[in-house]
């Protein structure tokens, strides 16, 4: 047998072994969809710009609330130091200042109040905790306690970057 037709011979072959553990060619009308690996089925989440929880409006007063500052001041100490400076300096958690110009009231409140949905299911949060490398723990904070760190916040955003609130139409 020439060389030739030995590769025709093999190649005809393995065409012909391909098509069999493929199912070979069928009847299109008889054929079954099939659907795509689930990698191909997964749709980019979009992040909702209110975070998820219960948290789904937050009433901002200007001026701002002193005794929400205060109480909101105590419980940064108490709780979120450790982690998190007032400036813009990433220690364990990202650094607060201009955290209300980029996030809205509501997602800041439920990302403190509901902080291991928002790791698992919001896509804005997944995507912090892959630039932290560590997951907020869940601190136990009410929501009126967490309006108080709003607030303490926003005051923070005046003074450290000289503007507040400017995530509200995101």
């Amino acid at each position: 047998m020439n060389k030739k037709k030995s590769i025709f011979i093999v190649t005809v072959a393995s065409m012909v072994g391909l098509m069999a553990a493929c199912g070979g060619k069928t009847d299109q009308s008889k054929s079954t969809t099939t659907t795509p690996a689930k990698s191909m089925l997964e749709e980019k989440k979009v992040a909702d710009p209110k975070g998820i929880g219960e948290v789904k409006n937050v009433n901002l007063t200007d001026p701002m609330e002193e005794s929400m500052i205060v109480s909101g001041k105590a419980i940064y100490e108490m709780k979120c130091s450790a982690c998190h400076k007032l400036t813009d300096q990433r220690v364990v958690g990202p650094g607060w200042a201009g955290v209300t110009n980029r996030r809205r009231p509501e997602w800041i409140m439920n990302m403190i109040t509901n902080v291991d949905v928002m790791l698992e299911e919001d896509p804005t949060a997944q995507k912090l905790l892959e630039e932290c490398l560590t997951r907020m723990p869940n601190q136990g904070v009410t929501v009126g306690d967490a309006r108080s760190i709003l607030e303490f916040m926003r005051k923070n955003d005046v003074e450290k970057v000289g503007s507040k609130d400017e995530a509200i139409n995101q």
